[in-house]
C-alpha cells in the first residue's frame, strides 16, 4: 500500500473509490465509435468536435462509422478552444434542439470538457456557472445520470476521456475554474493514436507536459487519507487524493514520459513514441481522475488568465494563447522543488521514474534532482524557458499568485501547504531555468 498510506489519518477518509470509463484503446479504434454508441442503443447523437476537426478526416471517420451503424450524427463545432461558459451554454442549447439520446465527442480536452458541461446543463437545468463551486458559483451539482457519452481524444495529453472533471473558462472572471462530478464520467473513451499522427511537434510537446503534471502531481498529491472523511459514500469525488491505485498507473505514465516524450517531438516519423505518448495521456488521465492535481495546474490558471501579446507556433489560435501544457509546465520545476520538501522519498521516486540523474544525491535533495530533471525535458523538447518564455516579468508575479489562489481545491491536494506569499515565491522562481 505504500507508507503514507499505512498508518489512518485522525478523522481522515479510510477508503478510496476508483472509477473509469469502458477503455478502448489502438489504432484504427475510431472507426469502431458506430459498434459501441450501438451497443447503448443510440439512434440519434450529438457529434461534439472543433472547427479545426469539423470538416476534417477524423470527423468523417466517425460519422461513417456511426452511419454504417444505422445512427444518425448531428455536428456541434461552436467550440473555442479552452472553452468558455458561453461555449457551454450554446452546446446545451444544441442538446435542448435535437432530441438526442447519446454523445460522442471527438477531439482534444476542450471538445470533451465542453461535452461534458454542456450534459449537465442539459439534464440538470440552470447555468454551467451555478455548477462551480462558491464564491464562483452555487455549488449545484448533479442529482442524477446523464446520457451515454463516447469520448475520443484527438491529442495526447488531456486525458479527459478518462476523467470525471470539466475545466472551463468562466467569461466574466476571464479565468478557468473545475466542476468535478462522478456522473461527468464519459461512458466509453475510445482512444485512437492514429488521431495524432499529423500534430507539429509543439502540439505533442504541449500535451506531453500536460500528461507529464498530470502523472507527477498525482503521485506527489496528498494522500487520500489526509483529506477528510466523506460519510455518504454516494456523494465521495473521485478527485480524492493519491491513492495506491493512482499511484501505479502514475508510475507507468511517467515512465513513459521518460522513455518516449523527447523522441515524439523530435521525429514526427517515430509511431512507436508517438503512439506510447496516447497511452501515457490515457494513464495519466485515469490517475488524476482518481487522484486530482495540485500546484502546477491551479498556479497555470493565472498564466491563461493574464496572459497577454502571445502566440504559440504549431496553434493556430490567435493572441493571446498559451497551450494548456505550457502553462502547466512552465512553473513545474519551481513548483516541486516547494513541495518536495513536504514528501522527499514521493518526490525522488517521481524523479527516478521519469529518469533523473540521482548520482550522489540524497532523499534531502529530491527537489532539486526532479526540477533539474523537468529542466532538462523541456529543454529537450523546445520549451519556453520558464514564465519569462510566455511573456511574463516580475511585475506579474502578485497579479498571476491573487489569480491562482483562487483554486482552492487544487492547491489543498498539494502535498504541501501554501499560502500567497508561497505561490508568489514559487511564480518568482519560475521566471527563468536557464
Amino acid at each position: 500500500m505504500g507508507c503514507q498510506y499505512h498508518d489512518p489519518i485522525h478523522n481522515g477518509a479510510t477508503s478510496f473509490t476508483v472509477a473509469m470509463p469502458r477503455l478502448t484503446f489502438g489504432r484504427g479504434s475510431l472507426a469502431e465509435i458506430g459498434a459501441r454508441s450501438a451497443r447503448h442503443g443510440l439512434k440519434k447523437v450529438a457529434l461534439f468536435s472543433d472547427p479545426y476537426l469539423a470538416n476534417g478526416p477524423l470527423v468523417e471517420t466517425a460519422k461513417s462509422s456511426l452511419a454504417a451503424a444505422g445512427i444518425e450524427a448531428s455536428v456541434f463545432s461552436d467550440i473555442r478552444v479552452e472553452p468558455c461558459d458561453d461555449t457551454v451554454m450554446r452546446g446545451a442549447a444544441f442538446l435542448n434542439d435535437g432530441s438526442f439520446d447519446g454523445i460522442v465527442s471527438v477531439g482534444g480536452g476542450s471538445v470533451i470538457d465542453t461535452a461534458k458541461g454542456a450534459l449537465l446543463v442539459y439534464h440538470h437545468g440552470g447555468n454551467i456557472v451555478d455548477y462551480f463551486a462558491p464564491p464562483i458559483g452555487q455549488g449545484k451539482t448533479a442529482p442524477g445520470p446523464v446520457m451515454p457519452h463516447l469520448a475520443c481524444p484527438t491529442t495526447s495529453g488531456t486525458g479527459s476521456e478518462c476523467t470525471s472533471i470539466t475545466v472551463i473558462r468562466v467569461n466574466s472572471l476571464n479565468t478557468k475554474f473545475v466542476i468535478a462530478n462522478p456522473y461527468l464520467l464519459p461512458t466509453e473513451a475510445i482512444v485512437d493514436p492514429q488521431c495524432c499522427d499529423s500534430l507539429p511537434s509543439n502540439v505533442i510537446a504541449s500535451t506531453g507536459f500536460d500528461l507529464c503534471c498530470h502523472a507527477l502531481e498525482c503521485f506527489t498529491a496528498r494522500a487520500y487519507n489526509q483529506h477528510a472523511n466523506v460519510d455518504d459514500p454516494n456523494a465521495r469525488q473521485y478527485i480524492q487524493g493519491a491513492n495506491p491505485f493512482s499511484d501505479m498507473v502514475a508510475r507507468e505514465a511517467l515512465d513513459i514520459v521518460n522513455h518516449y516524450l523527447v523522441r515524439g517531438v523530435n521525429d514526427k516519423d517515430d509511431a512507436q513514441a508517438r503512439d506510447k505518448l496516447m497511452w501515457g495521456a490515457t494513464l495519466a488521465g485515469i490517475a488524476f481522475g482518481n487522484c486530482g492535481t495540485h500546484l502546477p495546474h491551479a498556479m497555470s490558471y493565472g498564466i491563461t488568465h493574464l496572459m497577454h501579446d502571445i502566440t504559440t507556433e504549431g496553434y493556430a489560435i490567435e493572441s493571446p494563447f498559451v497551450p494548456h501544457g505550457i502553462s502547466v509546465v512552465v512553473n513545474a520545476p519551481a513548483i516541486f522543488d516547494y513541495t518536495a520538501q513536504a514528501t522527499q522519498e514521493r518526490h525522488m521516486e517521481g524523479a527516478h521514474c521519469l529518469g533523473a540523474d540521482a548520482k550522489g544525491a540524497t532523499v534531502e535533495d529530491a527537489g532539486e534532482v526532479l526540477s533539474k530533471r523537468l529542466i532538462q525535458l523541456m529543454r529537450e523538447t523546445h520549451m519556453p524557458n520558464g514564465l519569462g518564455g510566455v511573456g511574463f516579468n516580475e511585475s506579474h508575479i502578485k497579479a498571476l499568485a491573487e489569480s491562482s489562489v483562487r483554486q482552492a481545491r487544487a492547491i489543498a491536494n498539494a502535498p504541501r501547504e501554501s499560502n500567497l506569499t508561497d505561490i508568489e515565491n514559487m511564480y518568482s522562481n519560475a521566471l527563468s531555468y536557464w
